[in-house]
């Protein structure tokens, strides 16, 4: 077994974390007698921060050339403000709460692929061999973790919450850290990627998809429940999609290598379309289970090709940066809409409503995909790629 089990861990524990909070937050926030306009607040405040925290964090890492020990301040900063988060029912209260809460929290995912990404690098192991694991460790928690909440209640979260960040804290701190580039790191230079039109017309078209899938993220439990399903029926459906998403990035090493990365984008995207088309149709929970396999293939196709593909329109000094940039859109400002768009469409529809509309818009980002990619492959002929 080589050094990077370690690494594998850290990405299990602290996935099987967000896992509490992807699936379990909003329904939490239901037990506290909040009204769908409020949730969608408070799921708004969380993707609010890491527009700001992702990029920061990652350039700190680029900075001080050292992506383990930020991902430990970030995951420790977590640990200590959760504790509070959980303590208020106080909506007001919970607004600034919660956004300082993902301060620290949704850094810590960008951090750790862009830590996985490196060292696979230097490893000569797929990025997907390594990355699957925080996938594992989603689904198997998605599974447990609802179980659990049937037994002990929604209203302690947190302690199943702090459970997986100690181990990830753990992990953390023996994984190995990145080789830092011997380039100097200045602010001026992150910033001069405002000016990247390939970059920014990328994140611009990935937004577009992203925000389905990210409405996806923050309603599915509420759909669930309003179908007829409970608390396990949302953690069986979080498992079934992340186990089949893990076995994508498992074979990632396979088809990675049959297509371009913006035509894998492409198809991604068309599968998004049928997924929400899918969604929206649902007659019962159950039915639901099934389409769920499709988060695998769109997800984690879109995700990891998008990831890596965005390191080509980056300097190596500033690949942190761009990968925390990346996921800042990609979860950040996509979170922040979604969740608006999410909650004011449960105050006056039913949720079925919500994944038409998230039909519509996964055509639209399709149609983008398509366009960048054919833009992309005229301007770059002559390289060594497959198509």
């Amino acid at each position: 077994m080589n050094s990077t089990w370690k690494l594998k861990g850290m990405l299990f524990f602290f996935h099987s974390s967000m896992t509490i909070l992807i699936s379990y937050l909003p329904v939490y926030f239901q037990a506290l007698g909040l009204t769908g306009g409020q949730i969608g607040v408070l799921l708004a405040a969380g993707p609010a921060a890491s527009i700001i925290a992702q990029p920061f964090w990652g350039f700190m890492s680029d900075k001080w050339k050292t992506v383990k020990r930020v991902l430990l301040i970030c995951l420790s900063g977590a640990l200590a403000t959760g504790f509070i988060v959980f303590q208020v029912t106080e909506y007001l209260l919970l607004i600034p709460l919660i956004y300082l809460f993902f301060t620290f929290m949704s850094p810590a995912g960008g951090l750790g692929d862009s830590l996985a990404q490196k060292v696979s690098v230097v490893k000569g192991v797929s990025f997907g061999s390594i990355r699957m694991w925080g996938s594992l460790g989603f689904a198997f928690s998605s599974l447990g973790g609802g179980i659990i909440l049937t037994q002990i209640g929604i209203m302690n979260i947190y302690y199943v919450l702090a459970f997986f960040i100690v181990i990830a804290l753990f992990f953390t701190y023996f994984a190995p850290d990145s080789e830092p580039s011997k380039k100097p790191v200045k602010l001026i230079n992150a910033l001069k990627l405002a000016k990247n039109m390939k970059l920014l017309l990328f994140l611009l078209m990935c937004f577009a998809i992203s925000l389905t899938h990210r409405i996806n993220d923050s309603f599915i439990g509420l759909y669930i429940i309003e179908l007829g399903g409970n608390e396990s029926y949302i953690g069986m459906a979080w498992f079934i999609g992340v186990a089949t998403e893990a076995l994508v990035f498992a074979l990632s090493v396979y088809w990675m290598r049959k297509f371009h990365p913006l035509t894998l984008i492409a198809i991604a995207g068309a599968v998004y379309v049928v997924r929400w088309l899918l969604m929206a149709a649902v007659p019962n929970p159950e039915f639901l289970l099934a389409v769920q396999v499709l988060h695998g293939i769109s997800f984690g196709m879109f995700y990891l090709t998008a990831f890596q593909f965005v390191s080509k329109l980056l300097p190596e000094e500033l690949e942190s940066t761009g990968h925390l940039l990346f996921i800042s859109v990609f979860f950040g400002i996509s979170g922040v809409i979604g969740s608006l768009i999410g909650g004011t469409v449960m105050n006056y529809f039913e949720l079925s409503v919500l994944y038409w509309i998230m039909f519509f818009l996964a055509l639209t980002g399709l149609a983008g995909a398509l366009l960048y990619r054919a833009s992309f492959l005229k301007n770059n002929r002559g390289m060594n790629e497959p198509v």
